[in-house]
């Protein structure tokens, strides 16, 4: 087996969240600095290790004081956790271009097992002649099992905001030389 290693390309990738607000619609975020790769097999991304990690302070909803309480100790206390990150553990083809991600993310100091949908987007060479590829990665993880705790409530008893939180990336990886 020929070891490859891939790098994240930030500008070719995004990673966005997605939360329900009041219940009855969505806000979406991105966190605007992050780095990662993986390691594999040249012609084959079975059993890949791949690693992430998230700039908690970079997130951005479009909303300067949202973002500044988001960073703030109710929701991912930047200033004591600055980093989320993520540790393969299992990447497995389950049909076609698509994949199960499966590893251990860690979030406010807080490491759990969370399961994703990644599916593969194709392989191309830039105007460099590098070999990319790219992959969509979607999930959904419970925020309260992060201590993503803020229980604001509306007037009518419900929540400010939703438990689940939907992860979806983007990501562009460059085989490294």
């Amino acid at each position: 087996m020929s070891v490859t290693k891939w790098i994240v390309d930030p500008v070719h990738s995004e990673v966005q969240f997605k939360i329900k607000h009041l219940v009855i619609s969505t806000i979406t975020g991105s966190f605007n600095n992050f780095e990662g790769g993986a390691t594999s097999d040249l012609n084959n991304f079975e059993n890949a290790e791949i690693h992430f990690s998230l700039d908690v302070s970079s997130i951005d909803t479009k909303v300067d004081l949202r973002d500044a309480h988001l960073r703030s100790a109710d929701f991912f206390d930047a200033e004591q956790f600055p980093h989320i990150t993520f540790q393969s553990n299992y990447f497995h083809k389950v049909k076609g271009d698509n994949y199960k991600l499966s590893g251990l993310l860690t979030l406010k100091g807080i490491t759990k097992p969370i399961e994703l949908d990644a599916e593969y987007g194709g392989a191309e060479r830039d105007a460099d002649g590098k070999l990319r590829i790219g992959f969509e990665v979607e999930g959904r993880i419970s925020r309260q099992e992060f201590g993503l705790n803020y229980m604001q409530l509306t007037d009518s008893g419900g929540l400010v905001i939703g438990e689940d939180v939907k992860l979806i990336a983007n990501i562009q990886l460059v085989k490294q030389s």
